[in-house]
């Protein structure tokens, strides 16, 4: 009954999540936001709310391995297997300066949260946590973060048609699609983290591994979903944007409410992921300057790049 549970609240989430995209971006549409405000916000925050509602209810029940491990993994996922397959399937063109940029700052953040998270290194505490003052400090970046966003989006309504953007649809079917959504995912997280939990003791797994691989990758695959579906409109901006405003959101926001509501136990395991984290995203920008788009080749690195990453975690365990 447990892993009907789980496939359950998969189902929950991943339906979930593209009930809220589709209606916040037709109610972006109504509103005549500029498509790169869809793209690098509507689409990759609604595409994180799976991760969010996990590693907040994990945060809240104490399941400190589960809500970092989650974060972790599921960026693991998006710049490896899920940029992998997207470029592989349809080269990813990198032409948007704002995404030259915000590549960058997912390297801060990920270097941020590596800093935060050694506390023993920098003899500030007994054990290693993510406090609630580094909680903080995750959304004031976010802050920030966004502030960037919405200028960008500012200064490029001037260059954008807005009498382009057209849509059918009505306020009211995609408030109802809203509102289904968030409500589908809150439940659906709620089942995944209770039944993965469970099945994790069951077999004598650790928190942790459940979280960088089961969690990670259920949370991930709206990503997964939405970035193909983009390349393969081509519309590399949006695919990639998903993909790194979603890792972006995932530190900043999800794992600074996270720690705010309740200070995470870092697992000394967790640090060798972090670092590899930040490792990624370095090679990932790499690829994104070689002639500004990710191809076939690169694709195909980064996906096996995961399969190793899984077998790596397995093994530890």
């Amino acid at each position: 009954m447990t892993y009907v549970l789980l496939i359950v609240g998969f189902a929950l989430l991943i339906k979930g999540a593209d009930f809220f995209v589709k209606g916040a971006s037709n109610i972006s549409s109504l509103l005549r936001v500029p498509p790169i405000l869809i793209g690098l916000t509507i689409v990759a925050f609604g595409t994180s709310s799976p991760e969010a509602t996990v590693s907040i209810i994990a945060s809240l029940e104490g399941n400190d391995d589960i809500a970092l491990g989650n974060i972790v993994g599921s960026n693991i996922f998006n710049i490896t297997f899920v940029l992998g397959i997207t470029a592989f399937l349809y080269p990813l063109k990198v032409e948007n300066e704002t995404i030259r940029k915000e590549i960058p700052f997912t390297l801060l953040a990920s270097i941020a949260l590596f800093v935060l998270m050694s506390d023993i290194a920098l003899h500030t505490s007994s054990s290693n946590l993510i406090t609630r003052s580094d909680g903080i400090i995750f959304l004031l970046f976010f802050g920030i973060f966004m502030y960037y966003i919405f200028e960008v989006a500012r200064n490029s309504r001037e260059k954008t048609n807005n009498n382009s953007i057209t849509t059918n649809e009505t306020w009211g079917k995609n408030i109802f699609y809203t509102v289904i959504g968030l409500t589908a995912i809150i439940f659906g997280g709620d089942l995944v983290v209770n039944n993965s939990t469970a099945i994790a003791y069951t077999l004598g797994m650790s928190e942790t591994l459940v979280g960088l691989t089961i969690v990670a990758v259920g949370t991930s695959l709206p990503e997964l979903v939405t970035s193909i579906t983009a390349a393969i409109k081509k519309e590399s901006e949006i695919a990639l944007g998903n993909i790194v405003g979603s890792n972006i959101f995932n530190i900043l926001f999800i794992l600074g409410i996270s720690s705010v509501i309740s200070p995470l136990v870092v697992d000394r395991k967790m640090f060798i992921d972090v670092i590899l984290m930040i490792f990624l995203t370095i090679v990932v920008f790499i690829f994104s300057r070689t002639k500004f788009k990710i191809g076939k080749i690169e694709g195909l690195i980064l996906a096996l790049s995961y399969i190793v990453y899984v077998t790596y975690i397995i093994l530890r365990n």
